[in-house]
């Protein structure tokens, strides 16, 4: 076991990124943290370290146990880091989760398929079905029976 290791591959080899390049492009953007300073993706860590990771909506904060670069089974991950991230943060976390709201930039591609069938859930009215607009009916018909009964 090490003494240090580079950043980018503990967040991976401890299962906060799901790979290397996710690990450090969020080191290069600025949403990882090591004692509260910004940090680079080759910068080493070392036991005792509190790395502060923002996925939004949520700020995850860890305490390293262990410095490893070799990525180890999740069963093995409480020998690796302590979570001591704030209760606050997870009821940001079921807030978002709650309001249903998706966080998509308006103009940015064109509507899923359950957007879309959402949208025309909306837009039709649901007491027309399928068998009011009958093909077979003939509306002059009935428009003569009214006009004829009002100039009776």
């Amino acid at each position: 076991m090490n003494a240090e290791a580079r950043l980018d591959k503990w967040l991976w080899a401890a299962r906060i990124f799901k790979t290397r390049t996710l690990a450090a492009d969020a080191c290069k953007n600025g949403r990882v943290q090591i004692n509260g300073a910004q940090a680079k993706p080759a910068r080493s860590v070392k036991v005792g370290d509190r790395i502060s990771v923002r996925k939004s909506p949520v700020t995850y904060t860890f305490r390293i146990k262990s410095a490893i670069e070799k990525r180890v089974g999740a069963k093995l991950l409480p020998d690796v880091y302590e979570n001591i991230t704030t209760p606050e943060q997870y009821e940001l976390l079921e807030l978002s989760k709650i309001s249903g709201f998706v966080n998509r930039a308006r103009g940015t591609g064109r509507p899923t398929k359950k957007d879309r069938r959402a949208l025309d859930e909306f837009t039709m009215p649901q007491f027309f079905d399928d068998d009011f607009f009958d093909d077979e009916t003939d509306w002059s018909d009935e428009h003569a029976d009214l006009s004829e009964a009002s100039t009776d």
